[in-house]
């Protein structure tokens, strides 16, 4: 057997290559194939019998090691070189292990904050000790600080950044609020001082409506100031003190989209579109009737929040 490797490695050599271990063993195998069958079954046999009486996690182990071991017994088996062969696979790092974990979305990472913060509360509630107690509070400041910082970043963003500020289209100061209801006022002034050319409003009553009563002289008062054309519909049929020009009602209320007769109700008509725009049901001061008309025909949806 010696002389065979010998003869191995002095042929490699003036070939001006290097044998690798395979080859050598397979060498040694074709020289002594039933001493190298012999060798895999001593190592086989002797782990067999180094694993009798042990428990049956340790015997599995060692087939593992065994059957890993068998694709090259001379250097696995007998000369036992271990990892440096590949005959031992290496195990895995325990920190691989973590870092190959997903890691979480910021809205679990605050789901499990607001989790862990209701868990200490009801743990100081349920048994307050000194200990819990003060877990919960300390927790708590934690979070406390965390919003104030995001509070604060907030308002530093918005001071930056003119496009995120509210407060430029609707002010909260009371400088900058009287600032703008002054424009808004000289606008819905102006808009309404030309409403009549182009809009008209239906008034529709109930002679036994005592609310309507009351609303008759608001709507009067809006004509009266505004030039604005009120035509008053009697759903009863019953006159009306203020509009002593009315009409009874003949499917002028289903018409404009009004269902339930409720009383007194305002619909104002678009004589371009010819589109009908509910304003409102029950009594509402004149400057209320005035925004509202003023909202439908002039603002865009969304712009004043």
């Amino acid at each position: 057997m010696r002389i065979t490797l010998t003869l191995a490695l002095v042929a490699s050599l003036a070939a001006g290559a290097i044998v690798p271990p395979a080859a050598i063993a397979q060498a040694r195998y074709a020289e002594e194939p039933i001493a190298g069958d012999e060798a895999t079954s001593e190592l086989s046999d002797s782990v067999t019998m180094r694993g009798q009486g042990r428990p049956d996690a340790v015997r599995d182990e060692n087939d593992r090691r065994v059957a890993s071991q068998m694709g090259d017994a001379f250097y696995c088996g007998e000369r036992k070189l271990g990892t440096w062969f590949y005959c031992e696979k290496p195990k895995p790092n325990p920190s691989d292990r973590k870092a190959a974990q997903p890691a979480q979305s910021a809205a679990e990472q605050l789901a499990a904050i607001g989790k862990e913060l209701d868990e200490k509360k009801a743990r100081a509630i349920l048994d307050p000790t000194p200990e819990n107690v003060s877990s919960y509070i300390s927790y708590q400041r934690q979070q406390l600080n965390r919003a104030s910082s995001f509070a604060d970043m907030w308002r530093r963003s918005i001071w930056q950044n003119p496009e995120l500020d509210y407060t430029l289209q609707r002010p909260v100061n009371q400088l900058g609020k009287r600032t703008w209801l002054d424009t808004r006022t000289a606008d819905k002034n102006r808009v309404l001082g030309s409403i009549s050319k182009r809009y008209g409003v239906f008034y529709f009553y109930s002679s036994a409506c005592a609310a309507c009563e009351v609303f008759g002289p608001i709507m009067r008062s809006v004509s009266d100031r505004f030039g604005l054309t009120v035509m008053a519909v009697s759903l009863d049929g019953g006159p009306s003190k203020t509009f002593p020009n009315f009409t009874v009602d003949t499917g002028q209320y289903r018409a404009m989209g009004m269902q339930g007769g409720q009383v007194p109700a305002l619909v104002l008509f678009d004589t371009v579109t010819k589109r009908p725009m509910p304003i409102g049901y029950g009594v509402m001061a004149a400057d209320e009737v005035m925004d509202r008309i003023f909202t439908l025909t002039s603002v865009e949806p969304g712009s004043d929040f």
